[in-house]
């Protein structure tokens, strides 16, 4: 059965959310020029979560999403990239996804609650783990340069 907006609503709300791992950035399993990570999130309630985060400082982009392993993403933070919503509108290349019977975690909007930069992965995960919920009691580290870039 397909969540419902009133479960995800409380999966967001819920304040238990929490990740305890450090978070280590590791190249690409398709050996794009980009970094990735994967983390488990725990909750009181028990929802089976966890948080996967993309970057490619050679596009600029950098996403953050939580997902449901029953769902697929459930809220997520795009950075660096154009979004199209299933209305025909274009939201900018900082939006947010959140999920709705409707049409899932398909939709976005404009933000402006995020001030980091795309480039400080570190600082925007911080701002992404106060909008969603998370207490991350472990340390993210810094991402990796990939060979043949300049930051």
């Amino acid at each position: 059965m397909p969540l419902t907006d009133v479960e995800f609503a409380s999966i967001l709300e819920d304040d238990t959310k929490r990740i305890v791992d450090d978070i280590v950035w590791t190249e690409d399993e398709d050996h794009s020029p980009a970094l990735e990570f994967r983390v488990n999130v725990t909750s009181e309630s028990g929802w089976p979560l966890f948080v996967k985060g993309r970057f490619n400082s050679a596009a600029r982009t950098l996403n953050y999403a939580l997902i449901l392993t029953t769902e697929g993403r459930i809220y997520g933070l795009d950075l660096g990239k154009d979004h199209h919503n299933p209305q025909c509108d274009q939201v900018g290349e900082k939006h947010k996804h959140t999920w709705s019977e409707r049409y899932s975690d398909k939709e976005a909007y404009v933000l402006d609650d995020i001030d980091a930069h795309l480039l400080d992965p570190v600082s925007v995960w911080t701002e992404f783990c106060v909008e969603a919920g998370i207490q991350h009691d472990g340390k993210m580290n810094v991402p990796p340069a990939i060979q043949g870039e300049l930051w």
